[in-house]
């Protein structure tokens, strides 16, 4: 068995105890298969109420704490979560199954088989309405959007990343993708100069608000979004696309 970067899972059965690293997979084991999950990161706010032990960051986790936990699968992302630590975790024995999630499409079908090949659990129902709600095509729109992920210094999504992919299917264009990196910095005269329509201004991982953001941009026109409908896949894929669809029409 094989997580997505090709690495092999050595697992002899079905996991009984499961730590998360990242976010979004936290809250869809916590939606599927509540009784596995053993560990999250700090920064796994859904499902509300969370009552799992915490280990620390998702680019600082506590590897002895996650020990300490004995899970018996450790889940993870390519880009959430640094590969010192993921091979630190297999070094104690810990096996740790690794996604890669680009893109709307990538995230239906690591999910499905982060499910079925390495929870060993039953395909989870909002898997299947996510599909269906990200199936049909959005009509282009024309109109040119930045989505700032940092201040201080600015940094944009860009091409090749699962944020990039949803914006493209509710029919925007992503002028952070002809700066031809995945998380390019793009200073605030840059952003001017690409002439966006709106600027998307999520409250995660920069908390993004009304008075911190807007302030430097203007007088580009601004909307705020929650960060967990643009760039979390898992359950929160469900409400997304209307959510993103409503705030930046």
């Amino acid at each position: 068995m094989h997580d997505d970067l090709g690495h092999d899972v050595p697992l002899a059965q079905a996991p009984a105890r499961v730590v998360s690293l990242v976010p979004s997979l936290t809250e869809a084991v916590a939606a599927s298969a509540p009784d596995l999950l053993v560990g999250a990161t700090q920064w796994c706010t859904h499902p509300a109420g969370l009552a799992v032990a915490r280990v620390r960051g998702t680019k600082n986790p506590d590897i002895a704490a996650i020990r300490a936990l004995r899970p018996d699968l450790v889940v993870a992302n390519q880009e959430e979560n640094r590969r010192l630590d993921v091979d630190r975790l297999r070094d104690a024995g810990i096996p740790v199954w690794v996604t890669r999630i680009d893109s709307v499409p990538e995230a239906l079908a690591s999910l499905g088989r982060l499910f079925a090949e390495g929870l060993r659990v039953s395909h989870p129902a909002w898997l299947d309405r996510a599909a269906d709600v990200w199936r049909p095509a959005a009509p282009a729109t024309g109109r040119r959007v930045v989505a700032p992920i940092w201040r201080d210094p600015w940094m944009v999504v860009g091409a090749d990343t699962y944020a990039h992919d949803v914006l493209t299917r509710i029919g925007l264009i992503n002028a952070g993708a002809e700066q031809g990196a995945r998380y390019p910095p793009m200073p605030v005269t840059a952003i001017a100069d690409a002439r966006p329509d709106l600027v998307v201004l999520p409250d995660e991982p920069y908390p993004f608000t009304a008075a911190d953001g807007p302030d430097a941009l203007a007088p580009l026109v601004c909307r705020l979004v929650p960060g967990r409908a643009l760039s979390w896949y898992g359950p929160a894929m469900v409400d997304a696309r209307e959510t993103l669809t409503r705030l930046l029409a």
